[in-house]
């Protein structure tokens, strides 16, 4: 019998393969490190750290009928998440991502999420099917930007999500302008960094505050907007707050900002207040960047 979500996360789930070097790097850089492969992608890296708050999140995804897939799924399912509803495809390789880390942060990366973009409203079935429940769907979902622009664009009008508390996130600021069908949501909150307001706003940004407060006026419902470690900010309606996240040792980036999210909603579900999850968010994302989170 299938279990029933109080979460959905609908986007990439897949495998990440991360270099590591406690090496400053630069182009060209040939160093010592440790390469590792473990289970990712922003919509997977959200729900398992959904997950260690409490969580019981469903996974809206493609995966693979190869090898990689069936051990993608079985780690999934270790993990306690639910997997019942995720599109298993014949034809499409399970999806891949690819970074490099140095200790002066992300060098760089790619992202091999071809098989979503091409399983596009596929993966939405359950909801069409009813088998997620009530239809529509009255809880949270959690969007990323690895999906096209025409599926977020289709998910910001389609009837399935109109009782839905809608949660975006862009995969990276190269698929920032994504989100902007989300610009104009009237329940949809955004969580950026500050490149990625700048690239939605057309215009570089000089802090978290100021970006928050213009993407509030550019349309958004409710916007998050992250710099690092310096201060990041949240804004709604008329209000904002504003935060510093800790001080820690940087072990890892990649999965920082989708653990800053996840417990930002975790602690909205909780009831926290604006100021409360917006500080549970950092410090969560502080804890993992330092190495001492499991997810």
């Amino acid at each position: 019998m299938a279990k029933t979500p109080d979460i959905l996360c609908i986007g990439a789930v897949l495998w990440d393969i991360i270099g590591r070097s406690p090496s400053v790097m630069r182009e060209g850089s040939d160093v010592p490190g440790r390469i590792t492969r473990l289970p990712g992608g922003v919509a997977l890296n959200i729900a398992m750290a959904l997950k260690g708050f409490g969580l019981s999140p469903a996974l809206l995804t493609v995966v693979g009928q190869d090898e990689e897939g069936a051990e993608l799924i079985r780690a999934c399912d270790a993990l306690g998440l639910i997997t019942d509803h995720i599109y298993r495809s014949a034809d499409l390789p399970t999806d891949r991502y690819m970074a490099v880390e140095g200790a002066n942060g992300l060098i760089a990366a790619i992202a091999d999420a071809h098989s979503l973009e091409a399983a596009g409203a596929k993966i939405l079935r359950p909801l069409e099917r009813g088998t997620l429940g009530t239809d529509p769907f009255p809880g949270i979902v959690v969007l990323d930007g690895n999906l096209t622009v025409g599926l977020l664009t289709d998910i910001a009008t389609r009837t399935h999500f109109a009782a839905a508390d809608l949660r975006v996130a862009p995969a990276s600021p190269g698929k920032a302008l994504r989100l902007l069908p989300f610009l104009d949501a009237t329940r949809a909150t955004l969580y950026v960094n500050l490149e990625e307001a700048g690239l939605l706003l057309k215009a570089p940004q000089p802090d978290a505050t100021k970006a928050a407060l213009a993407l509030r006026a550019r349309g958004a419902h409710r916007v998050s907007v992250t710099n690092s470690g310096a201060e990041a900010a949240f804004a709604w309606d008329t209000h904002i707050v504003t935060a510093t996240p800790p001080e820690v040792l940087v072990t890892r980036v990649t999965g920082a900002g989708d653990t800053f999210m996840a417990g930002h909603i975790s602690a909205e579900h909780a009831g926290a207040d604006p100021e409360t999850a917006l500080g549970t968010a950092l410090r969560a994302a502080a804890t993992y960047v330092s190495g001492e989170t499991p997810f």
